[in-house]
C-alpha cells in the first residue's frame, strides 16, 4: 500500500513516516500542496494524509482539486485547527477522516488501516452517476447524456461539472473555478470558463439562452442548480 504524506513540519513527517514505514506501507512525501498535487497527478497511491495548514496551497484545496480527478482514494486530514466549521470544511471538501493534532499514533495507524480496509471493499469501476433532470453524467467513464443523445465530456469539462455540482446552489468564482479546474500554474483567460458554461447549456439546458441549471452570476461567476 502507498500512502503519500503531506505535512510542512520536518518533525512530524519524520515521525509519522516512520510509523507507517514500520508497518509496511510505502510512503511517499511532500511538504507543500503544489508538490502534493505533483506527485498525486504522477503517481498511484492507495491513502492520502493531508495536513491543512501548508505553504502555497493550503490542504482543503489540495483535497477539493483531488476529488475533482478521484473520488475513491482514502483522504484523512492532520490539522492542528479544532473548530467545528474546520472539521466539516474538510469533509465537505472530500474527506473521509479528520484527525486533530496532536495525535496518538497508535490511533492514526488504526483510522489509516480502517481506511483502506474499507476503500479496498469497494470495486473502482464501480460508476460515479449524477442526474438532473433528463440528463447523466458518468464522472468515472467522462461518459454523458443530454438533449441530443450520449456523448463524452472532456476531462477539463467533466472536471469543471464536477466542481459546479458539489458546489451545487453556491455561487462559484471565476478566479475559485480557475484555481481548482485548471491549477496555479497555468491560468486561461476566464473567457475559457465562459465558453465552457455555454458548451453545458448547449449539452443540457431545454432553452440555452433562458438556463436553469447553469446561471450566471454577475461580475463574480457561476451557479449550479438540479
Amino acid at each position: 500500500m502507498r500512502i503519500l504524506l503531506v505535512e510542512d513540519e520536518e518533525n512530524i513527517r519524520e515521525v509519522v513516516k516512520l510509523n507507517l514505514e514500520l508497518e509496511n506501507y510505502e510512503v511517499i512525501t511532500a511538504d507543500t500542496g503544489k508538490m502534493a498535487l505533483k506527485h498525486f497527478q504522477e503517481q498511484h497511491f492507495d491513502l492520502i494524509l493531508l495536513d491543512v495548514m501548508l505553504p502555497e496551497v493550503d490542504g482543503f484545496q489540495v483535497c477539493e482539486q483531488i476529488r475533482l480527478t478521484n473520488m475513491s482514494i482514502p483522504i484523512m486530514m492532520l490539522t492542528a485547527k479544532d473548530a467545528a466549521m474546520d472539521r466539516i470544511t474538510g469533509l465537505k471538501k472530500g474527506a473521509d477522516d479528520y484527525l486533530t493534532k496532536p495525535f496518538n499514533l497508535e490511533e492514526m495507524l488504526l483510522r489509516v488501516q480502517n481506511l483502506l480496509r474499507r476503500s479496498s471493499k469497494t470495486p473502482e469501476n464501480t460508476p460515479e452517476i449524477y442526474t438532473f433532470g433528463e440528463n447523466k453524467v458518468n464522472f468515472i467513464t467522462f461518459e454523458a447524456k443530454g438533449k441530443n443523445g450520449d456523448f463524452n465530456l472532456t476531462k477539463k469539462e467533466a472536471m469543471l461539472l464536477k466542481l459546479l455540482i458539489d458546489r451545487k446552489g453556491e455561487v462559484v468564482s471565476r478566479q475559485q473555478i480557475l484555481q481548482s479546474v485548471w491549477g496555479y500554474d497555468v491560468y486561461p483567460s476566464t473567457r475559457t470558463i465562459d465558453n465552457f458554461i455555454l458548451s453545458f447549456r448547449k449539452y443540457f439546458e431545454d432553452a440555452p439562452k433562458s438556463p436553469k441549471f447553469f446561471l450566471s452570476i454577475r461580475g463574480i461567476g457561476y451557479k449550479f442548480v438540479g
